[in-house]
């Protein structure tokens, strides 16, 4: 997201996992900034999988912290930014929830040429499609390319670990924001998914990034991270 002078060159935000309402406690300070780089962005970008396990979300500013709607509107207008950030979804097979709220309020879908073909007739109106390639895997690389030559400069990912491991491989991740929160999480044989799966990168391959800013909130850390150089300290 922004430096201090809040940029708008702003390419790729780290976004949040399933379970960050558990994790966060709902935590308002949390919501807050995850509602300012909404504010700052031009799309959020987010795999089908957490559309699916979001019901009822709307990836908005003011749907996560309605408190400062006002606010984030008139943020949005100074900036040059439409009412609100386009929705835009992964997938490649087009399995999309396509009752979901946040598709009925318009959704820009990147799909596959067979995954555009399953999606044909059920997308609503308010929605646009975006084909790359013919089956498989989405090339990351060539959607950001896409979204940016339809004037979507500033992207913020809330997409999950598999879309966070593919944006880091491919260097397409320019800032990260990290919440660390103060509870205590366990595992015991329930596997759960961290910040990256998909891809291993250490021992062989390393992703290093550069502290910015730490701030402070009661007993939480909200930490901001530069990607752009990849280089060991």
């Amino acid at each position: 997201m922004p430096r201090a002078e809040m940029p708008a060159e702003l390419e790729k935000i780290y976004g949040r996992l399933g379970f960050a309402d558990t994790i966060s406690g709902r935590n308002q300070a949390d919501r807050f900034l995850m509602g300012l780089l909404r504010a700052f962005a031009d799309a959020v970008l987010l795999g089908a999988g957490t559309l699916r396990a979001t019901p009822g979300h709307h990836w908005t500013p003011d749907h996560i912290y309605p408190d400062m709607a006002s606010a984030f509107a008139e943020l949005r207008m100074t900036l040059g930014r439409k009412p609100r950030p386009r929705l835009v979804l992964l997938t490649a097979s087009g399995n999309v929830e396509v009752s979901h709220a946040a598709v009925i309020g318009g959704a820009t879908v990147v799909t596959t040429a067979s995954g555009a073909a399953r999606l044909r007739q059920r997308l609503p109106d308010s929605c646009d499609v975006i084909e790359i390639g013919e089956s498989g895997l989405l090339d990351l690389s060539r959607a950001v390319e896409e979204l940016r030559g339809r004037g979507y400069e500033a992207i913020l990912t809330e997409g999950g670990p598999h879309v966070m491991g593919e944006l880091l491989a491919r260097r397409l991740l320019d800032e990260a924001f990290v919440t660390i929160s103060p509870v205590v999480a366990g595992r015991s044989d329930e596997s759960r998914l961290g910040m990256v799966a998909g891809v291993e990168f250490l021992p062989g391959r390393e992703v290093w990034s550069k502290l910015l800013s730490v701030r402070r909130h009661g007993d939480f850390l909200f930490l901001r991270y530069d990607l752009r150089s990849s280089a060991s300290p």
